[in-house]
């Protein structure tokens, strides 16, 4: 990523803080939702392009296998990373269908974080990002959904072969 788009990706970011987070958190508290939900985003834009494959994955174990537990190997081979999220949602999705019922939206979001693996939970728990976003779920997908992060796979998220 050259410099030039590198700022502009920040400054966009920075910019969700006065246009969603603005008199819903103080300002000194912003980091504490924009830092773990870039993070998600970036894991759930490298998901995007195999979502198809990961959900087929899982009907295949749930509907023909009849797994009761999912076979997480089966999920990464079809997500193509060491991470999946068998969740019918994206952010790009919850933000696209984004409506007034802040119920509905909190039990879509929860389903999404609840989709992800075992490793990506640990990283939302770590961040306490349930915690952090409650009660703003609307503005959380409605400004996070539509970043749009290069789908260029980093080093440190090796594809499985």
């Amino acid at each position: 990523m050259n410099q030039s788009v590198h700022n502009k990706l920040v400054s966009f970011i920075w910019s969700i803080a006065d246009d969603c987070l603005r008199d819903v958190y103080v300002r000194g508290k912003y980091r504490d939702v924009i830092l773990p939900m870039v993070v998600l985003r970036r894991l759930d834009a490298l998901l995007e392009p195999t979502k198809d494959a990961v959900m087929e994955e899982l009907s295949f174990q749930r509907d023909e296998a009849g797994f009761t537990e999912w076979d997480e190997n089966g999920l990464r081979a079809a997500s193509g990373y060491v991470f999946y999220n068998t969740s019918e949602w994206t952010l790009q999705r919850l933000h696209n269908t984004a409506t007034n019922s802040q119920q509905l939206l909190q039990a879509n979001f929860e389903d999404y974080l609840n989709g992800f693996s075992a490793n990506v939970k640990e990283i939302i728990e770590k961040f306490k990002l349930r915690s952090q976003t409650h009660g703003c779920k609307r503005c959380v997908a409605r400004c996070f959904g539509k970043i749009y992060f290069a789908r260029h796979k980093p080093d440190s998220f090796r594809k499985i072969r």
